[in-house]
């Protein structure tokens, strides 16, 4: 009797571990987070522009976070052909 009280406790663990990582998951790839990280990239390059002297820091700060905006939407491409051509397993 003990070890299937072990093994329902083993079970519900993995379970709560599963949707733990099913919500980390989903979260990685929200279009919430990354739209979070495009405005504080834009904010935290502006800034910098800013301090340092740049003209029209603001502008100029686009094109860095609109960067790291296409590198996010092309990683599951490439992510995809890592997979299939250079990962062994």
């Amino acid at each position: 009797m003990d070890k299937i009280i072990a093994l329902e406790k083993r079970v519900q663990f993995i379970e709560a571990r599963n949707k733990k990582v099913e919500i980390d998951k989903a979260w990685e790839t929200s279009h919430v987070r990354r739209g979070l990280l495009v405005l504080f990239t834009y904010l935290a390059i502006g800034i910098y522009l800013n301090v340092i002297g740049i003209v029209n820091p603001w502008l100029n700060a686009i094109v860095p976070a609109f960067g790291f905006l296409l590198s996010t939407l092309t990683l599951p491409f490439f992510k995809r052909l890592w997979l299939r051509f250079f990962y062994k397993a």
